[in-house]
């Protein structure tokens, strides 16, 4: 039974018009595979996952970055999106697991694949669905790597000392390293929202900080006093050196939108930036590089605040996750809570 498809959205209907005009009889034509190139058909559905579902830069790069690849592979074997069939894409799955993928890696992207397809089916560029019936990998549950409470206060400690001991743009910078931090341990945002915090966030009276984040959703993040503290400091020595040598944005000036401005073209300090320099105070921590990331502070926030009783669905609300199946990888640390519960107060378990 054929699949019905859905009329062509308004904002791509232009765009596929220019790529190919539209057969006649769309249902029996067939398809002209050298009317389509595989960088116009990526772009157009990329386009429209930004316009139309609000995708983020970092999720388009992902997605330009799979489809690129796919279309290495079709171009290898004389095929092109528009003319792949199912086993051509289960080659390509097979050359992805022949070149060592993680199968999250298979898996996400034959997630791309999957989306690119049914929007080519969708729009009436293809007569079908190539994606449909390929089957992942079987994957895993994987467990999130956390530091415990005493690793992430051992690292906050020396950022902290690291702070207090600089001084001119070495102190600035390392002022701003404890304030990610802190930040970051306080709130469990995600880096790419936490370098990209406006000045605003800095307010000396905010007890909350609005969060714009993936799909351009906004949620509202309590900020806890050392947090505070730490943006206080961040501000007073950025202003004390912009006011000695006037060699850099001002953090939080009226000028600057961004609380981590830089030179950079986005303005504010990026994330590969600030994964550089936590992995380089990790090392001078005691700490092994290799177990520390921004992602990694991320789950310790949420792992943390489970182990010591949060609801989930709470901490589902404050990561900013839309699905309570996401947050549902920390659930491991409420099963082994709960163990120690059972361990601890049971009348009747051993000692």
């Amino acid at each position: 039974m054929r699949r019905p498809r859905s009329k062509p959205s308004s904002s791509v209907q232009s765009s596929v018009q220019a790529l190919a005009a539209e057969p006649a009889n769309r249902e029996t034509a067939p398809l002209r595979p050298a009317s389509y190139s595989d960088a116009g058909l990526s772009e157009l559905f990329l386009d429209m996952i930004a316009a139309e579902q609000g995708a983020s830069a970092n999720t388009i790069d992902a997605y330009r970055r799979d489809l690129a690849d796919l279309s290495d592979y079709l171009t290898r074997s004389r095929k092109s999106i528009a003319s792949a069939d199912t086993e051509a894409l289960r080659g390509y799955l097979a050359d992805l697991d022949a070149r060592g993928f993680k199968s999250s890696s298979v898996a996400r992207r034959l997630s791309a694949m999957r989306h690119l397809f049914r929007f080519l089916l969708s729009e009436r560029i293809r007569v079908d669905d190539p994606a449909a019936i390929l089957s992942g990998p079987k994957r895993g549950r994987g467990l999130p790597k956390v530091l415990s409470i005493a690793d992430v206060d051992r690292l906050l400690g020396y950022a902290r000392q690291q702070a207090e001991a600089a001084d001119g743009a070495g102190g600035v910078r390392a002022a701003r390293l404890y304030c990610l931090l802190e930040v970051l341990y306080a709130t469990g945002l995600r880096v790419s929202e936490l370098v990209s915090l406006p000045s605003s966030a800095a307010r000396g009276d905010a007890r909350m900080i609005v969060v714009r984040g993936k799909g351009d959703k906004e949620r509202l993040v309590p900020l806890n006093h050392s947090a505070k503290q730490a943006m206080t400091r961040y501000l007073a020595t950025a202003a004390a050196a912009e006011k000695a040598a006037a060699t850099a944005p001002k953090a939080g000036a009226k000028g600057s939108k961004w609380l981590f401005p830089s030179f950079g073209e986005s303005g504010h300090l990026t994330r590969q930036h600030f994964a550089r320099d936590l992995k380089d105070l990790a090392g001078r921590a005691g700490l092994s590089p290799r177990l520390v990331s921004p992602h990694v502070l991320r789950h310790a926030f949420a792992s943390h605040l489970l182990h010591n009783g949060a609801d989930l669905r709470i901490v589902q609300t404050l990561l900013g996750h839309s699905d309570i199946s996401t947050t549902q990888i920390y659930t491991h640390v409420v099963e082994d809570r709960l163990k120690s519960l059972v361990r601890d107060l049971h009348p009747l378990a051993e000692g």
